[in-house]
């Protein structure tokens, strides 16, 4: 792959999808991108709702039973990814990264900070201060989870992501202890930015990401 293709960022909008096929999708991106048949490329979706475990995850931090699962319609899906169990569903932005970082000369820790200044980048231009956890990857508003991270990186080359609640149904989260943190909450950029709208959020992030790895043009 050429100079140029190594500073393109291809950007693909998959709408509302669910959690299944788009796994497939990425799992198929990732064996394409060390190939190097395909640029770097952002996924972005929204999931039908779903609870996903990460390698580390205690099926004990799902607290919905089964009868409570079958009435929120949620889906459980057990994953590659680091970390524990989170929330997946309409008015959160999905992010999935599918890039080389050793083209991008980024270690994974990098990596992981790189994705907290994206979205730190994209709460700023709300008016809204957050932070990050070095013990707890993620974004916090306070106290409250604002954006959740988890990724797995194979030769070099990323898949999973990051997430960001939106305008996010909260009370999915009821049925599990996020990320298996139980002291602490979630929130969503809903009830920061009344109005708030998914589109926005997406061009924010799709601006923050090429800005903070380094592309210098998009597809997309």
């Amino acid at each position: 792959m050429n100079a140029r293709a190594e500073s393109v960022l291809r950007v693909l909008d998959l709408g509302h999808r669910a959690y299944g096929p788009v796994l497939q999708l990425q799992e198929q991106m990732v064996e394409e991108r060390k190939a190097g048949t395909i640029p770097d490329t952002l996924l972005l979706v929204e999931h039908d709702p779903v609870y996903t475990l990460g390698r580390n995850a205690k099926d004990g931090n799902i607290v919905a039973s089964t009868d409570d699962l079958k009435r929120m319609g949620v889906e459980v899906v057990k994953i590659g990814r680091g970390g524990d169990v989170t929330y997946h569903g309409p008015g959160q932005l999905v992010a999935y990264p599918i890039i080389n970082l050793k083209e991008r000369e980024r270690s994974i820790v990098a990596y992981v900070d790189g994705l907290e200044q994206v979205i730190l980048r994209v709460l700023r231009g709300y008016d809204i201060e957050a932070g990050t956890d070095r013990k707890n990857r993620g974004v916090w508003v306070g106290d409250n989870k604002i954006a959740a991270i988890g990724v797995r990186v194979t030769r070099y080359v990323t898949l999973h992501g990051f997430s960001i609640n939106v305008t996010a149904d909260l009370s999915y989260y009821r049925g599990i202890i996020p990320c298996g943190i139980r002291d602490k909450g979630v929130t969503s950029l809903h009830l920061f930015v009344p109005g708030v709208g998914m589109e926005d959020v997406k061009q924010k992030v799709v601006k923050e990401f090429a800005r903070v790895f380094g592309y210098e043009d998009r597809e997309g």
